[in-house]
């Protein structure tokens, strides 16, 4: 059973812990078994050496930025400008929906 997690692909978070503190950046992918969020443009990796390869994405070879991920828990969802705690309840039309603590508002994303 795949664990959920409050922050999604696509939400703005800030970062609370780490070599990149404060920075903010959107969430393009969540590793749900690691429990690992990738930040655009944060945490990139020294360069990577890669070889030429004829059967791959980079065919001429070179050196490319990797990367890396962030616990889950170094992360705060920014919800109109401000950091919030995530929560869920149930809306009148019955669906589980996220709401930010800090103001009770619903998070459209």
């Amino acid at each position: 059973m795949q664990k959920k997690f409050k922050i999604k692909k696509g939400d703005t978070v800030k970062v609370i812990a780490g070599a990149s503190l404060g920075q903010q950046g959107v969430i393009l992918d969540v590793d749900y078994t690691k429990e690992r969020v990738f930040i655009e443009g944060l945490s990139v990796v020294n360069k990577k050496h890669v070889k030429p390869q004829s059967d791959k994405a980079n065919p001429d070879g070179g050196i490319l930025d990797k990367d890396r991920s962030l616990h889950i828990s170094n992360v705060v969802l920014i919800h109109n400008g401000e950091p919030t705690k995530v929560g869920r309840k149930i809306s009148e039309n019955g669906t589980l929906v996220r709401i930010a603590k800090k103001t009770g508002e619903e998070i459209v994303s």
